[in-house]
């Protein structure tokens, strides 16, 4: 049955201009002030609503989807990611699950690459010098850091923001290495200049840096446990623009603590939002909250998608986005 105007409720504050859109196309709730749902606001929207429009904050977990009385028939997800949706429980309960994938690919390999080069650069060190009024002139050995040329990169999880990381990469000198649930195609391969890892712990003990790709799932999480992390050398660095989860963080902090890997770059944390103390003490250390993919146009292509979805849900036909369970 086709819905004139499906009932929307969005759980975060969006780009004026998707906002915009979405009223003029449905009944819809947003929130203004961009706080986050708790549990009982998702669950209440979820029993009013026949579209949620959440994001990675919001936790919808089996006990919320296995509910009574849930009104929902889409979750139109804002952004790529569903891990922090249980999309085998959303189908039990008769709910289509939508993301809004291939729009943030190359925001994020950006990043990614900024990231790459920040750390071996010492970048964020070099600017808290200025900022402490620390600089006393250059020197022959002040701030020495890493070249990127001929170094090793291997990334984890060579899907689409993988592959653009690795042309970037390439770029600037580097060799790239991946290690991935399947091997690319040939052509693909050779596009890159890329070289195959079957093994996960060879390819860390012979990169320079680690660049992390792959989605969260039950077989990723702590992916980089103690033991996997132990392999890197000692000057080699890890990048994450991933997933928190994906890296034992715990682990990640003591090697750094005792000069077992030269550095880090975070853009997501283990227990996020949350951020170790320990990681800020740490000077070889970049952090930054979770703003791989913030770009303007990314944000607003990702509402676009979001609106496609639930015009095509609310006009019966299949959203263009639809997340099956693994």
């Amino acid at each position: 049955m086709t819905l004139t105007k499906p009932s929307v409720v969005v759980t975060r504050k969006l780009p004026s201009a998707i906002e915009t859109r979405m009223m003029e196309l449905f009944n819809v709730c947003l929130n203004t002030n961009d706080t986050p749902f708790d549990r009982g606001q998702l669950l209440a929207a979820l029993k009013s609503c026949d579209v949620l429009v959440p994001t990675l904050a919001d936790e919808l977990n089996a006990e919320i989807l296995s509910s009574p009385g849930l009104t929902t028939k889409l979750i139109a997800n804002f952004g790529n990611g569903t891990d922090h949706i249980d999309v085998s429980a959303a189908q039990a309960a008769g709910i289509i699950v939508t993301n809004t994938p291939d729009v943030l690919t190359e925001d994020t390999a950006d990043m990614a690459m900024a990231l790459i080069v920040a750390v071996p650069r010492r970048l964020v060190e070099g600017a808290r010098i200025i900022e402490n009024d620390e600089f006393r002139g250059w020197s022959p050995t002040h701030m020495l850091g890493r070249r990127m040329s001929g170094k090793r990169l291997g990334i984890i999880g060579m899907g689409r923001i993988g592959l653009a990381v690795a042309k970037r990469a390439r770029g600037f000198g580097m060799t790239v290495h991946y290690h991935n649930r399947r091997r690319l195609l040939e052509d693909i391969e050779q596009e890159v200049e890329a070289t195959y890892w079957e093994s996960l712990d060879q390819m860390l003990a012979h990169m320079d840096v680690i660049s992390i790709h792959c989605p969260h799932t039950p077989a990723t999480f702590h992916l980089l446990s103690e033991r996997r992390l132990k392999l890197m050398k000692p000057d080699a660095y890890l990048v994450n623009v991933a997933r928190g989860e994906i890296v034992d963080e715990s682990a990640l902090i003591t090697l750094l603590q005792q000069n077992l890997m030269a550095g880090a770059a975070l853009d997501v944390f283990d227990y996020e939002p949350a951020v170790n103390p320990d990681l800020l003490a740490l000077s070889t250390v970049t952090l930054l909250p979770h703003m791989g993919s913030a770009t303007i146009e990314g944000r607003i292509a990702m509402g676009e998608k979001v609106i496609i979805n639930i015009k095509a849900f609310a006009d019966s036909h299949h959203p263009p986005d639809r997340v099956l369970p693994l």
